[in-house]
């Protein structure tokens, strides 16, 4: 898993002031993480890299209303996660909201049957084949969970900082990464018990 960079954020003033350096500095830092949330979002190389473009054109235009009350990061997910939001929308007919498949979210969540996946190789559970299902599993969470669970599991931000990017409570967030993985488990579950039935077969 791919954490926020650890360095200090670029300096805001050299931002604000419109040096180049700094901002291209910004762009080298974060470009992949941004990418990589846009891609596990839209699932379209194309579609991530205008994602990719726009959120650093906003940020350029917009730095200077940047209040510094969260992280240059923070605020560059917040600006990735709306343009992502954007691309969804339009492939849909229906406009969505992110609460919409939160509803119960108080009701325990009745877990399916777990395959027990200690006897599979290790090559088995890495293999291109099982990466492929599992991002397919994750396309197919409502967009509030995936959302919550690209940021946490995937980009590694804090329970804090996902939050901030998306506007929930930290209750919220760790709500909606427990049904994430919940679904994701269950997803692969059925992935691996057939593995093991082909394996049992063969």
């Amino acid at each position: 898993m791919n954490e926020t960079p650890s360095k200090p954020d670029v300096s805001l003033a050299a931002l604000k002031a419109g040096d180049r350096a700094a901002f291209a500095e910004l762009v080298q830092r974060h470009y992949e993480l941004i990418y990589r949330l846009a891609i596990k979002m839209l699932g379209n190389p194309q579609d991530a890299e205008d994602v990719l473009q726009e959120t650093f054109i906003k940020a350029f235009k917009h730095i200077k209303d940047f209040d510094g009350r969260s992280s240059l990061s923070t605020w560059l997910y917040r600006i990735a996660t709306n343009e992502a939001l954007m691309f969804l929308r339009r492939r849909t007919p229906q406009t969505f909201s992110l609460d919409e498949t939160m509803q119960g979210e108080d009701r325990e969540i009745e877990p399916l049957q777990i395959t027990d996946w200690c006897c599979l190789p290790e090559q088995e559970l890495m293999s291109e084949e099982a990466q492929q299902y599992l991002d397919h599993a994750i396309a197919k969470l409502p967009v509030g969970l995936r959302l919550v669970f690209v940021l946490r599991d995937i980009q590694g931000l804090s329970t804090r900082e996902t939050g901030e990017v998306l506007d929930l409570t930290d209750t919220a967030v760790k709500t909606r990464l427990s049904r994430a993985r919940m679904q994701l488990r269950n997803e692969l579950s059925v992935y691996f018990q057939e593995r093991m039935t082909k394996g049992e077969e063969a």
